[in-house]
């Protein structure tokens, strides 16, 4: 029996390759209109996949909904969302910019991209390791990134940061803050060891705070971009957020000083040096961020691997609720 003609094998050919492209599709489609269900079950919260921006009239929340930049409105963070089509491992946004820490792939290293408003990109940086941490200062000008470049997890103890500065203004790349100084109860620190990662902008941009690590002691340090300096505060301090009154750093502290044991999210008051712990007695391996100057905002991972946005009191009363669901990488933008 004669096998089919070249004219038929070329048409089953094309008809397979429609197929598997409407089925590719649908797939990304459903999946970018799906957003994980709360613990208890619930409504779908994403009613909107746009390529576009989206924001909300009032004051809205931009978020990672399953890894792509979205917004829902702060006044309704359980209502609808609008999700764009760009995906991240983190995101900030402040001022106008947005950071996107872009996924490392199997044949692809990640990228800094940074956003306008309208979230076209104006800056793209090629960086090195696994995505961690982002933040831009209240103007939008500096733009801050960590990423692991060695290990995958705080509490191993045997992993190594890069963390660098934009300055979108002038376009200066700072590659590493390692090879700032460091000032340790007034005087030079030296050691191979040194990390740093965490970085919150102060209100001048030039001037920001980070976590610096040696000898097995997290620190906070007072950052100056201009004169490449740090120096430290206070110990056993992690992932700084500065509050945007200035006044406070929400941060994660190791419980006993041991990452091992897990993180409590933590309020230091910079004028006292008193700390207040949060009710949120659970670990957050998280940058907090602040809503205002009363309330955190932050992730936590669910058993089945699903961020949730969570917010508590930064004064160390109320009670941790759900803030936005299936989201992580929260940041407060203004009313449109």
């Amino acid at each position: 029996m004669n096998g089919p003609s070249r004219r038929a094998r070329i048409l089953v050919t094309v008809i397979a390759s429609v197929l598997l492209a409407a089925l590719a599709t649908a797939t990304v489609l459903i999946a970018r209109r799906n957003a994980e269900p709360a613990p208890g079950g619930g409504a779908d919260p994403v009613a909107a996949a746009s390529p576009g921006a989206g924001r909300p009239g009032g004051p809205g929340l931009r978020v990672l909904s399953n890894g792509l930049l979205s917004t829902v409105s702060l006044a309704d963070p359980a209502g609808p969302r609008t999700v764009t089509d760009q995906r991240c491992d983190r995101a900030y946004t402040a001022g106008g910019t947005t950071a996107c820490l872009t996924p490392a792939g199997a044949l692809s290293a990640p990228r800094l991209l940074v956003l306008d408003e309208g979230l076209q990109v104006k800056r793209s940086v090629s960086l090195a390791g696994l995505p961690n941490r982002t933040r831009v200062s209240a103007d939008g000008r500096m733009v801050a990134w960590t990423l692991f470049v060695g290990g995958d997890s705080y509490a191993g103890g045997g992993f190594s940061t890069r963390t660098g500065i934009l300055d979108t203004r002038t376009g200066e790349v700072i590659d590493s803050l390692e090879e700032f100084a460091v000032f340790r109860d007034g005087k030079r620190y030296r050691a191979a060891d040194v990390n740093v990662w965490g970085v919150t902008f102060a209100a001048d941009s030039h001037r920001f705070y980070a976590t610096v690590s040696s000898g097995g002691v997290r620190s906070l340090a007072e950052g100056d971009v201009a004169a490449r300096t740090l120096r430290t505060l206070a110990d056993n301090v992690e992932c700084p957020s500065l509050s945007p009154d200035g006044t406070r750093v929400a941060f994660k502290q190791a419980v006993g000083a041991d990452p091992g044991k897990g993180w409590r999210l933590t309020v230091l008051d910079l004028a006292t040096g008193r700390r207040t712990e949060s009710a949120e007695t659970r670990s957050v391996d998280d940058q907090a961020a602040w809503l205002d100057d009363r309330a955190l905002a932050y992730g936590l991972q669910r058993d089945d691997g699903t961020n949730d946005v969570w917010t508590v009191p930064a004064d160390g009363g109320g009670e941790p609720r759900v803030l936005v669901q299936g989201a992580n990488s929260p940041a407060v933008l203004p009313a449109a």
